[in-house]
């Protein structure tokens, strides 16, 4: 007589929960655990039962909401990329002369990269373990960010507040590349604040850019 209850219970056990025990929602503790363990370890070297257990949740709920591993090293980029293409979108559209614009645009991508420094750090280390098709959505992704960017130094350039000298697809790989650099060498405990860092690096860019 006591079956169907325990159906229900065991149908009930298997649908992953939506958070934990102090509100967290799951898709954030299984991220935030890969991400330590990814930073720690290394992506090739971390296996998913390390990481359901870092988040106290099931293979069962890493697979409900993620589908693999590989989505969850997508998931730790794209989270973040997210993010800074909202800013750069809302920096690009503001009513500000577009030398401002650009130097905004510049300095809040080298702050958020900072603040996420594993992310980044895990992302370019490991991008190469992506799926092929994983592989070229983040190149489009990325592609997109660094079109709006390079569209603002375009607009400066036809305005002439900009120098047309070197082309606009150079400057930005200019940028970037310190960008990009950032997780090799910044330390929180260093003498250089983020924003410091996203100052000196934004007026580099400007000043490589004065006509």
């Amino acid at each position: 007589m006591n079956e169907p209850a325990d159906i229900t219970e065991r149908q009930v056990a298997a649908v992953p929960r939506t958070t934990d025990g102090d509100g967290t929602p799951v898709p954030q503790r299984l991220l935030a655990a890969a991400t330590r363990l990814f930073a720690g370890q290394g992506y090739d070297r971390t296996s998913v039962q390390e990481i359901v257990e870092a988040a106290g949740v099931t293979k069962g709920a890493l697979y409900h909401y993620f589908g693999s591993k590989d989505d969850l090293l997508h998931e730790v980029y794209a989270r973040v990329l997210r993010v800074q293409q909202e800013r750069l979108d809302a920096f690009a559209d503001a009513d500000e002369p577009v030398a401002k614009r650009l130097r905004d645009a510049a300095a809040d991508v080298v702050v958020t990269t900072i603040e996420n420094l594993d992310d980044a750090m895990i992302f370019f280390r490991s991008m190469h373990h992506l799926s092929p098709e994983k592989n070229k959505q983040v190149r489009a992704e990325r592609r997109r960010y660094h079109e709006r960017f390079r569209a603002l130094i375009e607009e400066g350039q036809k305005e002439g507040v900009f120098s047309d000298a070197t082309p606009a697809d150079l400057v930005v790989d200019y940028h970037f590349g310190s960008v990009h650099h950032l997780s090799t060498w910044y330390r929180p405990n260093g003498p250089l604040s983020p924003q410091q860092v996203a100052d000196h690096l934004a007026d580099l860019l400007l000043r490589a850019l004065r006509p």
